[in-house]
C-alpha cells in the first residue's frame, strides 16, 4: 500500500496541531518576556479597573500554583506529558477539532516547560477577580491548557465534536 495518500490525509491535522502549538508557545513566551522586562515581581498594574490586573508572579508550582517548590519534578513530568500529547495526537484519527484541542494542550505544556527549565518557575501574570475574590494568576500557556481541557471534556460529552473536520478515506 502506498504511504503517500496517508501522509497527504494526515498532513493538514499535523499542520493545525503543530501550528497552533507553536503559536501558543510564541505568544506565551513573548508576553512573559514583555512582563519580566516591564514589571517587578509582585508589582500590580490595573488593566480594567480592579477586575483585570497584571501581576508578576513567580509560580514554582503546577497549574494555578498547586504543589509549590516542585519545579524540577514538574519539569520532568511536563517532558513526559509533551511526549504523550504528541503520541496521542498521532493516534486520534483525522479530526481537526481534536488537533486544535491537543494543539492548545501541547503549546501550553511547552510554554510552561520552557519557564521551568530556564527559570525554575513559571511566570504568571493575569490576575482577574472582584475585590478580594481573585481567580488564580495565570498566563497564556495556562489559558491554552484550560481551553484544551474544556474542548476535550466537551468532546467526551458530545462525541460528534471529536469528528468535526474529520477527513474520511475513500476506501
Amino acid at each position: 500500500m502506498d504511504a503517500a495518500p496517508t501522509a497527504t490525509r494526515t498532513a493538514p491535522r499535523w499542520a493545525v496541531f503543530l501550528g497552533l502549538a507553536g503559536t501558543i508557545v510564541i505568544l506565551d513566551q513573548l508576553t512573559k518576556a514583555w512582563l519580566v522586562a516591564n514589571l517587578s515581581p509582585g508589582e500590580v498594574v490595573n488593566v480594567i479597573g480592579d477586575y483585570v490586573r497584571l501581576v508578576f508572579n513567580q509560580n514554582s508550582g503546577a497549574l494555578f500554583g498547586f504543589f509549590r517548590e516542585s519545579a524540577v519534578l514538574f519539569g520532568i513530568v511536563s517532558l513526559g506529558v509533551v511526549g504523550l500529547i504528541v503520541a496521542y495526537h498521532a493516534r486520534v484519527g483525522r479530526s481537526v477539532y481534536l488537533s486544535l484541542a491537543l494543539g492548545f494542550l501541547l503549546g501550553g505544556a511547552i510554554g510552561n516547560l520552557i519557564d521551568r527549565l530556564r527559570l525554575g518557575y513559571v511566570v504568571d501574570f493575569v490576575d482577574m477577580g472582584i475585590g478580594d475574590f481573585r481567580w488564580y494568576t495565570f498566563n497564556v500557556a495556562d489559558a491554552a491548557i484550560s481551553t484544551a481541557i474544556v474542548m476535550l471534556v466537551a468532546a467526551a460529552l458530545i462525541p460528534s465534536l471529536a469528528s468535526l473536520g474529520e477527513r474520511r478515506s475513500d476506501g
